[in-house]
């Protein structure tokens, strides 16, 4: 499945650079978001996106106005119960390539994509 690759990759892509994985795909009643991860003063939120290309468009245009409502809720549920003084962040990564390339995927990080 292509999006569970997405996942991993971009958990080890974020990894690599010094974040600390918090938890994978919290669901709710209001959504479900991707990761959550710590990172400085930030606990982020992460949508990943995962396409084979982007001959039809940007992995991150698919994060529409409804789907940032939808992880901005549940991401106010998981702060509910999991309170933090750190700050909220919502990224986006887009990861291109498909599981059985010899090539790596190709990995964009869009930090505080959207939010208030």
């Amino acid at each position: 499945m292509r999006g569970a690759w997405g996942e991993s990759a971009a958990c080890a892509f974020l990894e690599r650079r010094g974040y600390r994985m918090e938890m994978r795909n919290f669901r709710t009643r209001f959504g479900e978001i991707d990761m959550i991860a710590v990172q400085g003063q930030y606990i982020v939120f992460v949508e990943v996106k995962t396409r084979k290309d982007d001959r039809f468009a940007a992995a991150r245009e698919f994060v529409t106005p409804q789907k940032q409502a939808r992880i901005l809720a549940a991401a106010q549920e998981w702060l509910q119960s999991h309170p933090t003084r750190l700050q909220p962040r919502f990224d986006v990564i887009e990861v291109y390539g498909t599981e059985d390339s010899p090539l790596p995927p190709r990995i964009h990080h869009w930090e505080n994509a959207f939010g208030g």
